[in-house]
Parts: C-alpha cells; sequence; structure tokens
C-alpha cells in the first residue's frame, strides 16, 4: 500500500498555473522539486509509490509522483528536504481540505481517486470542478 504526502500549494491559483511554472523549471533545471523544511522519516515507503496530493485554493487538486526524496543542508547549514517529481501532473477527484502548515502522510485509502483520461470533469474547467465536488456531484 503506498504512502503519499498532502501539501499545500501556496501562489498558485489552478492547475494550469501549477504546471506553467514547473514547465519552466524543467526547460531551465531539468528537474522538478519542492523543497521543504522536514525530512519524512517514512521516505522509503513514499518513494515506492508515492505522490504528493497538491491543495490548490482549498482542494486537493491534483497529484505528482515522488520519485526521489534527498536530505540536505542549505547554504546557511540548515538541514532541508527535497521531493523530486515525476513531471506528470495527475488530476484528482476534487476534496475540500483545510489550511495547515508543512506537509502531512496520506495514507492511500485516503487520498482521493485520480480523474479518469478523457472524462468530462477533467477537461472541465477547475472551479466548476471544485464546485461540483462541494455540492458532492463529482
Amino acid at each position: 500500500m503506498a504512502l503519499h504526502i498532502l501539501k499545500l500549494c501556496v501562489g498558485v491559483e489552478d492547475i494550469p498555473q501549477l504546471a506553467e511554472w514547473q514547465e519552466m523549471r524543467m526547460r531551465t533545471v531539468g528537474k522538478i522539486w519542492h523543497i521543504t523544511r522536514m525530512m519524512p522519516k517514512r521516505a522509503d515507503e513514499i518513494v515506492v509509490n508515492g505522490s504528493l496530493y497538491w491543495v490548490i485554493k482549498g482542494m486537493v487538486a491534483v497529484r505528482q509522483r515522488i520519485v526521489e526524496i534527498e536530505q540536505f543542508q542549505d547554504d546557511e547549514g540548515i538541514s532541508r528536504c527535497k521531493f523530486i517529481f515525476d513531471e506528470e501532473l495527475v488530476p484528482v477527484r476534487p476534496q475540500p481540505r483545510r489550511p495547515f502548515q508543512g506537509w502531512r502522510y496520506l495514507k492511500d485509502e485516503d487520498a482521493p481517486l485520480d480523474l479518469p483520461k478523457g472524462a468530462v470533469a477533467h477537461d472541465m474547467p477547475e472551479k466548476m470542478r471544485n464546485e461540483l465536488a462541494e455540492l458532492g456531484l463529482l
């Protein structure tokens, strides 16, 4: 069973904006990553088959496969953690989530399901998907 990470995507309005930012990083650096303060104690379980589920504007909206987790020290000597991702952003069934700091573990059974490729909801504007999810219709 996979173990995942749940993380707020601060400063991003929607999935296309996240994709644009990550495409720019991929072009300039060749990898997509996110740096955080705390190293997960269960990193080995996450890397096997885990994803980072991004919370955008109060909704779990998209997931991204974690391919590697690195611990390192920044320029000030502070220990940090780098989640390195696969390029694919996979939209998920929107799920409301209250704000929190840092990241949280997310068990596989609690993770929202992927939206089927080619499904109407997959191509639907994100705001509409979120409103339908809030009404329990998606």
